[in-house]
């Protein structure tokens, strides 16, 4: 996985060039903040042709968990108990994020044994090969991962917790929740990943295909 931004991305923001303390620590933090955002959204941000998942339905349909879905190519159930896996028949996308499955068995012509156990051969899990994301990181999501990283990187001091500075007689000192030389996700980040629709819904498994 890339990072969701880079370091002109922060430059722009700070209104000046990194230093070179700033810059050799920036790529990391990047990462950091970029896994972060990605393990709380469930979604890569990125663009991905023929990602393969197995995910199970709910009630006939299949949930993506990556959007926006460009297109979806193929629809396998996944077979248990010796069944083997078979391509399911009159499968119809909605244009959006949701794959429908017949009621019916999953493909014509199924063998008699696999047919009169379909319950138990054809569990309801399914291998969907479609792709997904946009050519470039929403803006919203790059500002977000800049804003995390630059709380970090313009820490006065690499202390964990700590954001302190003295300027003649006149010093402070405050909670930073954890700034210091890790990258950190705060209330506000989460709140306007949720606001803006990027949080995943939860209650639907997905396994990645290697």
């Amino acid at each position: 996985m890339g990072s969701l931004a880079n370091t002109v991305d922060l430059a722009d923001r700070l209104g000046r060039p990194l230093t070179g303390p700033e810059e050799a620590r920036a790529i990391a933090l990047l990462d950091d903040a970029s896994a972060l955002v990605v393990g709380f959204t469930g979604r890569t941000f990125t663009s991905t042709n023929d990602d393969v998942v197995v995910l199970r339905a709910q009630h006939g349909e299949i949930r993506l968990p990556q959007t926006p879905v460009i297109n979806v190519t193929s629809v396998i159930a996944v077979g248990a108990g010796g069944a083997p896996d078979l391509p399911v028949a009159g499968w119809q996308w909605d244009g959006i994020d949701i794959v429908r499955t017949s009621t019916d068995s999953p493909a014509i012509n199924l063998p008699e044994r696999w047919y009169d156990e379909d319950n138990e051969a054809y569990p309801g899990t399914y291998r969907v090969t479609y792709s997904h994301g946009t050519p470039q990181v929403p803006g919203d999501v790059v500002a977000i991962v800049a804003r995390m990283v630059l709380r970090t990187l313009t820490s006065p001091t690499m202390a964990g917790g700590v954001t302190g500075e003295t300027i003649g007689p006149y010093s402070y000192r405050t909670d930073g929740s954890g700034i210091g030389t890790a990258v950190t996700m705060t209330d506000d980040d989460r709140r306007m990943l949720e606001l803006a629709g990027y949080r995943r819904k939860a209650g639907m498994t997905t396994v990645r295909w290697r």
